[in-house]
């Protein structure tokens, strides 16, 4: 039964991961369209972190999430078509349209806030978690950032005080290797970002970010050793984005990076090393694939044609829902 439960898990994960990849390769054909009135910051390449370390994850817990969102709120359940209206400036967008692409929230899904500022988001997952310890909560926090988001002073902040309060927090880096597009080996000394927790006394590890079966397995181990008290640990994932900083075109036509590295990186493509593994395992036929890609672009389609005809928000409405008044 345990085989079949993980068997489930992992055709799961890999359903979470071809989402993803298709929802972004729409993204890439409908932009140039015009009618997306957001810049879009695409994590194709990235899917195997946000879908392994969402399987393990409820609805109650929280995710924080970074510019390069949409894949973590996919995992995490946020609905296709309350994005896809968002990224077109939608009143039924998640945000009534205002918050585009970098800004997607879904309280119901955990994931009350998405911050654009490079390493904003990880003292407000700490901040969360603090309030989870606070209501003797089961429930963590997981916040996702790359590996530019390292260099900020916040997140050393927020190692010490998440530690020095035992707080229930996973901290999960995206090393794609690139801050915009200055490489990590321009900005850092030392290639040691899941060691960075030490000095604070938080564990930290290293994975295979485009293998969805470490990550899955990993996060796993340590989402249950936080639930049961143990305090934060540090995920470092090291994966890839292929496409720019920004947009949905490639940038080593303008020599952000060389073709040669991102070619290598292609070679070692998330999605397909999954189906070719459950292939291996008698997990998954050829044809169940192909049924999957067919349910989930129908789904893409009913929720763009959504966001089309949804209505833009009236101009009376620009000021509604952007303060709280206590």
């Amino acid at each position: 039964m345990a085989r079949q439960g993980r068997g489930r898990d992992l055709i799961q994960i890999y359903e979470t991961m071809l989402r993803i990849r298709l929802f972004e390769e729409r993204v890439i054909r409908s932009y140039p369209g015009q009618e997306m009135k957001t810049p879009v910051h695409l994590c194709v390449g990235q899917e195997a972190v946000a879908a392994g370390v969402c399987r393990n994850l409820t609805d109650k817990d929280y995710v924080f999430t970074n510019h390069r969102c949409h894949g973590h709120c996919l995992a995490k359940g946020m609905s296709m078509s309350s994005i896809l209206a968002e990224l077109y400036g939608k009143r039924t967008g998640c945000c009534k349209g205002k918050s585009g692409s970098m800004h997607l929230s879904d309280p119901d899904r955990g994931i009350l806030a998405t911050s654009a500022i490079v390493g904003g988001n990880i003292p407000v997952a700490v901040g969360a978690a603090l309030s989870l310890k606070f209501r003797k909560s089961r429930n963590i926090a997981v916040v996702f950032f790359g590996d530019g988001a390292v260099d900020e002073g916040a997140f050393y902040e927020s190692l010490n005080f998440s530690a020095l309060k035992k707080l229930p927090v996973l901290f999960v880096c995206e090393n794609n290797f690139y801050a915009t597009n200055s490489p990590q080996k321009a900005r850092q000394p030392v290639d040691n970002i899941f060691k960075r927790g030490g000095i604070f006394g938080i564990k930290g590890f290293r994975c295979d970010g485009n293998d969805a079966v470490e990550v899955f397995d990993l996060s796993k181990g340590l989402i249950e050793k936080i639930r049961k008290g143990s305090g934060p640990y540090l995920m470092e994932c090291r994966t890839y984005r292929w496409k720019g900083h920004v947009g949905p075109d490639c940038d080593f036509e303008k020599g952000c990076r060389p073709k040669y590295e991102l070619d290598g990186w292609v070679r070692k493509c998330p999605v397909k090393r999954l189906e070719d593994k459950l292939s291996r395992k008698g997990l998954l036929t050829g044809s169940g694939a192909e049924k999957m890609r067919v349910k989930i672009e129908r789904e893409i389609s009913k929720a763009e044609n959504f966001a089309k005809r949804s209505r833009f928000p009236n101009t009376g409405e620009l000021y509604e829902d952007v303060y709280w008044k206590g």
